[in-house]
């Protein structure tokens, strides 16, 4: 675990992490400007409500990306279990052709 130290709005804190730094540095600075975007949108808007209207657009996010997440896992689950059902009806073909060779061979060897 390491140690980085990052400022949003003017506080500093100290984070321990098993995450890359660089990746927390940005995340940081995402976090510091969409709270100084709050900020600056209203004089009246306080450092506490800004981190606020951030946290909650944050986990506006999170939560449609989880959802979208979830969509296309149920996709793919779709996709997979197609694929094996045409895996099994191009095995079954393949049976059905070598069979249906053996027999046309087999008429032409009376013939």
């Amino acid at each position: 675990m390491e140690k980085i130290k990052v400022t949003i709005a003017g506080e500093s804190y100290s984070l321990n992490t098993d995450d890359d730094l660089d990746y927390m540095e940005n995340l940081a600075a995402d976090v510091d400007a969409k709270i100084k975007s709050y900020l600056q949108m209203s004089s009246r808007i306080s450092v506490t409500q800004a981190a606020v209207l951030t946290v909650l657009e944050y986990a506006d996010l999170y939560k449609k990306s989880d959802s979208t997440c979830e969509n296309l896992r149920t996709q793919i689950q779709a996709y997979l279990e197609d694929a094996a059902r045409s895996r099994t009806d191009a095995e079954l073909a393949k049976r059905e052709v070598e069979k249906l060779k053996k027999e046309l061979n087999t008429i032409k060897g009376t013939k």
